[in-house]
């Protein structure tokens, strides 16, 4: 299983497999052919409310981590596609905040991984 992730900002590359954008909004500032994104699955994306709470800084990101964590075991139908396109071949998952370390995309990558 290939699963990796990055900033939907930066180049496609060859070795990217299936693109899929996991947030809930679009990126600004990309049009569709510049993202080069082949899936928007945007119902695996944390809810509005859990993004505007981590973002307003008003929670921490080991209780942001727990919250998305949960959004996903209640959220099967979205993780049992994504599972199911990991297993067909190279994935990348596409996000758009400038946090490379601290962002949803790498706990999905995780536990999609811890699944597997």
């Amino acid at each position: 299983m290939q699963l990796n992730t990055k900033r939907v900002y930066e180049p496609k590359a060859d070795s990217d497999g299936m693109r899929i954008l996991v947030d809930r909004l679009w990126p600004r500032g990309l049009t569709k052919t510049e993202a080069a994104v082949d899936l928007w699955l945007k119902e695996i994306a944390p809810t509005t409310e859990l993004r505007r709470w981590f973002h307003g800084d008003q929670g921490t990101w080991a209780e942001f981590s727990k919250r998305y964590l949960a959004e996903l075991d209640s959220n099967q139908a979205a993780v049992e596609q994504l599972r199911k396109l990991i297993t067909e071949g190279p994935v990348t998952l596409l996000y758009s905040v400038k946090d490379e370390t601290h962002n949803h995309a790498e706990l999905l990558k995780a536990h999609m991984l811890r699944r597997a």
